[in-house]
């Protein structure tokens, strides 16, 4: 069943299944944008007495990322295919947790796709409903590789 957002359910995009779908739903996307909701709740596996770590920001990010690729590969007919978060770079968070009963919202905006699978997205976490001076709770420029073929990337280890 599609979300009222008009977007599929976030697991179908994703190459994760169960409790490691960590996003809500999709709430915008475009060519190079996509737009995640995230809740956290208190009996959620990663929250803690304060929230979630901040720290968990990041695959929040990689998950939108995915995503991404994963409603483009649809769009296109394509099944979703697995990618690979290789790093970021200045992950910064504007406090130690996210807080219980909080949504999110995670922005990743693409800024570099090569031929060869290599990509790059700044991203954004925003505090849904924050004043705009308020919102951004985390930020990082994050990159990522999807190989053609990931069963044969594997076995020999390299990016043909």
């Amino acid at each position: 069943m599609n979300d009222p957002s008009g977007f599929p359910p976030v697991a179908s995009l994703l190459p994760h299944s169960g409790r490691m779908v960590l996003l809500e739903r999709v709430l915008s996307a475009d060519h190079d944008k996509l737009c995640a909701e995230v809740r956290i709740d208190a009996d959620s596996m990663l929250c803690g007495a304060d929230g979630v770590g901040a720290w968990v920001g990041i695959e929040y990010m990689a998950q939108a990322i995915a995503a991404h690729a994963g409603w483009h590969a649809l769009k296109r007919g394509e099944p979703v295919k697995v990618g690979f978060l290789l790093g970021s770079r200045k992950y910064e968070a504007a406090r130690a947790c996210f807080a219980p009963g909080s949504t999110l919202h995670v922005h990743v905006q693409r800024v570099l796709q090569g031929e060869n699978g290599l990509g790059a997205f700044e991203c954004r976490i925003d505090a849904a409903g924050a004043p705009a001076t308020l919102a951004t709770l985390a930020t990082a420029t994050v990159t990522v590789f999807q190989p053609k073929n990931v069963n044969e990337f594997l076995k020999d280890g390299s990016a043909v």
